[in-house]
């Protein structure tokens, strides 16, 4: 997925404008004025329209850099069976380490949301790793916890006092994690 922090610092440390990268951008459909506001969107984290593999590539020759120079590869892990509150706890620990090290981490942290953090951190090296990304120099640039509200099929009563009953809502969360080339 691109990146939008890495493409504004790219943009700026070469002084590219985003109507020159979009003359590189152009293609059939995809005319000057369109490829111009998909960049600006791009730039500001708005990826409407959808940033394309080969849209990625011309990017990259027209600012002179490697295409993994320009993507982030993320992972997501939906509707897990976990508050958020304690899955936040265990990505605070990865945040901004070394893939390694944060696999590391997460085996000696003795917390039930560990292996579920520990799966998606995998999976996104996994996906790294297939789009030829050097996987020693990856590195946890974003782990990110969602609510994601009360899990389907979970609304119960327990019984308490004078007839009343309180309800047992057990919640869910989405897990995403966004690993990068250092």
């Amino acid at each position: 997925m691109l990146s939008a922090t890495k493409l504004r610092q790219l943009c700026a440390d070469n002084n590219v404008s985003a109507t020159a990268l979009a003359g590189h951008l152009a293609r059939g459909s995809f005319d000057e004025a369109k490829a111009c506001s998909a960049v600006k969107n791009w730039q500001r984290g708005l990826f409407r329209p959808q940033p394309e593999a080969e849209d990625i590539r011309r990017l990259a020759s027209a600012l002179n850099v490697e295409r993994n120079e320009l993507v982030d590869w993320e992972s997501t892990y939906r509707f897990a069976p976990m508050s958020a509150r304690k899955v936040r706890l265990v990505t605070q620990l990865i945040a901004g380490l070394d893939v390694q090290d944060a696999l590391d981490t997460l085996a000696f942290t003795n917390k039930r949301a560990a292996s579920m953090v520990t799966k998606v951190l995998k999976a996104a090296v996994a996906d790294a790793d297939e789009q030829q990304a050097d996987v020693d120099k990856l590195y946890v640039c974003e782990a990110r916890v969602d609510e994601a509200g009360i899990r389907i099929g979970t609304k119960r009563w327990i019984a308490k006092d004078r007839g009343r009953a309180h309800p047992i809502r057990k919640k869910a969360c989405h897990i995403h994690i966004s690993v990068t080339e250092a």
